[in-house]
């Protein structure tokens, strides 16, 4: 994710420093090259070797290294970053950018530096309640300085409020977040349905699918780190959302109709990754249905169609649409786009190697609405999302 990114991680004198290193080994197992500067306090909750270690790069703890050759490292260091991370940063370092001081090795570079900087706050719930506080991450707010909100929870103190480190998934979505420049769905709003539905059959049974959503769910993060406006609905899935993007939970087919139907009107992209449930149980048994006959018939009824529901609305909305097929593929797949209205077809067939349920990658041919195939190699499911929302925009452009 990070591959070829140059990262300076700030530790500061927080009791959460042993956390910094966890993200550092995040960073580097996702091929980010990161340099490590600590202030004194810092040194005193967790050893600069730990993060030598974890890095391959010497650790900077004072304005003039000997071992690092003099006193231009931090001017060295500032040029070649592409994002500074301040994890954990206290209110006493916050305090300092805010005022432009410089009298450490941490703040010194930062004062240097023209990257982009994202400071992750974590301290005592007074603290950071604290007027003064909130008016400094205020101002560097305003002078474009990133921020995570840190959580609600236990603190080191033994209280419990706001001032905990957010978790290592909050940050590392920021430091992507932060990092990514195509920002070509900018001003957009962008619908996205990802998982499966789960019809109830009695209080403890449900007709489903293989779908886990992460399809879905690459396509919403992709499309947030692009610069839309990404409202997710998702059916039951253990798959976590990309910070910032709307998730909105459904269990039903007809659950996922209202909720897309709800929100429709004001989206300018609608992607249909869901794999909804064609048909549900005419009736749901109040107790649980008994084993006492050899064969259980069961009543059907089918669900209702959402894409082409929304094409008799459409308007200049771009609609996409996903078509899982396991014979007569692309047939199948441009009588839908013609019968749906749809701008593009993702095709996919689950029996292929790379491309079934639950996986991380896929094998999609994209279809336009003249039957042009784009069948595309084995892929990661978020490097497919970006194929799929690069054509997205080609067709924004038309």
């Amino acid at each position: 994710m990070f591959k070829d990114k140059q990262i300076v991680l700030g530790v500061t004198g927080g009791i959460a420093a042993y956390k910094s290193a966890e993200l550092l080994r995040a960073l580097v197992k996702q091929s980010a090259a990161v340099r490590v500067v600590m202030t004194d306090a810092a040194c005193k909750f967790v050893s600069p070797l730990t993060f030598e270690t974890l890095s391959g790069h010497t650790v900077l703890t004072d304005l003039f290294p000997d071992e690092m050759g003099g006193g231009t490292v931090h001017i060295d260091w500032a040029r070649w970053s592409h994002l500074f991370v301040i994890c954990p940063a206290t209110a006493n370092t916050i305090a300092k950018v805010a005022h432009g001081l410089a009298d450490n090795a941490l703040t010194t570079t930062l004062l240097a530096s023209k990257a982009p900087v994202l400071f992750c706050p974590a301290m005592n719930k007074e603290m950071y309640l604290n007027r003064l506080y909130q008016e400094n991450q205020k101002k560097l707010q305003a002078l474009g300085y990133l921020f995570v909100t840190p959580d609600e929870g236990e603190l080191a103190c033994g209280e419990t409020g706001w001032g905990r480190l957010a978790g290592l998934e909050e940050i590392l979505d920021a430091i992507s977040m932060a990092l990514s420049t195509q920002k070509d769905l900018q001003g957009k709003r962008i619908l996205v349905t990802a998982g499966p539905t789960h019809e109830p059959l009695d209080p403890v049974r449900f007709l489903g699918n293989r779908s886990s959503g992460k399809m879905g769910f690459a396509l919403a993060r992709r499309a947030a780190l692009r610069g839309g406006s990404v409202t997710l609905i998702s059916g039951p899935s253990e798959q976590r959302a990309f910070s910032g993007v709307e998730l909105i939970k459904v269990n039903t087919a007809a659950e996922m109709a209202q909720a897309v139907f709800d929100r429709l009107k004001d989206q300018d992209v609608l992607i249909m990754s869901a794999a909804v449930a064609d048909y549900t149980p005419e009736k749901v048994a109040k107790h649980k249905i008994k084993k006492n006959e050899d064969a259980l018939l069961l009543h059907l009824r089918r669900t209702e169609d959402i894409l082409a529901a929304c094409a008799k609305d459409k308007g200049h909305r771009i609609h996409v649409g996903f078509s899982l097929e396991t014979e007569h593929e692309v047939e199948n797949s441009i009588k839908k786009i013609r019968d749906k209205k749809l701008d593009l077809m993702v095709l996919n067939n689950p029996l292929e190697s790379g491309a079934g349920f639950a996986g991380d990658t896929n094998i999609v041919t994209l279809i336009d609405q003249q039957g042009t195939c784009d069948r595309l190699p084995k892929m990661s499911k978020l490097n497919a999302s970006d194929r799929i929302l690069d054509s997205v925009v080609a067709l924004m452009k038309t």
